[in-house]
């Protein structure tokens, strides 16, 4: 979700240092996660990510991030968390 190697990743797991923009990156997608547990079952969060969904014109969230517009996906857990009609 948040687009790097696996590689990456393995580095930071092995105490790589994390550059300001992709720690940034992380913690944002950690935030997103979070939120997306109070509205969608935790252990379905992967397969919810990969199902198109007719809220974002029929693109998966996982879509929706990679074209930059997580914004909807804010927005989308907004009106869920306060009853909005949306």
């Amino acid at each position: 979700m948040a687009g790097y190697s696996p590689r990456a990743v393995a580095d930071w797991a092995s105490n790589k240092r994390v550059n300001t923009s992709t720690l940034q990156r992380l913690t944002e997608v950690t935030r997103l996660c979070e939120a997306l547990s109070n509205v969608v079952d935790p252990e379905s969060i992967g397969e919810w990510m990969h199902t198109p969904n007719d809220a974002f014109d029929g693109s998966t969230p996982l879509q929706v991030i990679e074209r930059g517009e997580g914004d909807r996906l804010w927005r989308m857990i907004h009106h869920l968390e306060s009853g909005e009609p949306g």
